[in-house]
C-alpha cells in the first residue's frame, strides 16, 4: 500500500521523481522553443510530470536573431531498474592435500 502524502488540500501517493535539463530550439518563438523540447522528450519518458522553463537565450547572426533557445528542467517518475538477485556462491571446500614421503631404498 502507498503511503499517501497530504499537500496543499492534494492527495499525493509516495514518489521519486527525476530531473533533467534539455534545451529546444525554434526559429519562430520562445513558446516554439519549450514546446518542441517537452513534446520531443515526451516522446520517450514516461510518467513527465512538469516542465520548468530555467533560462531563455537565443543565437544572434550579423545582429538578427537567428535561433530562440529555451532550457526546460523535466520532471519525471523515477523507476528503479529491477534488481536482480545473484546466487549465492556455494563455499567450496578446499581438498586438503597431503604429501607422500617418498620411501628411500
Amino acid at each position: 500500500m502507498l503511503r499517501q502524502i497530504q499537500l496543499k488540500g492534494m492527495t499525493m501517493a509516495s514518489s521519486v521523481y527525476k530531473i533533467t535539463e534539455i534545451i529546444g530550439t525554434s526559429t519562430r518563438s520562445w513558446e516554439d522553443a519549450a514546446k518542441r523540447a517537452v513534446e520531443t522528450a515526451a516522446a520517450s519518458l514516461r510518467e513527465l510530470r512538469v516542465a520548468e522553463v530555467s533560462e531563455l537565450d537565443m543565437t544572434v547572426e550579423n545582429g538578427k536573431v537567428q535561433t530562440y533557445r529555451a532550457k526546460v528542467k523535466l520532471s519525471f517518475k523515477y523507476e528503479a531498474p529491477p534488481t536482480t538477485a545473484k546466487p549465492k556462491k556455494k563455499a567450496t571446500k578446499k581438498k586438503a592435500t597431503t604429501k607422500k614421503k617418498s620411501r628411500r631404498r
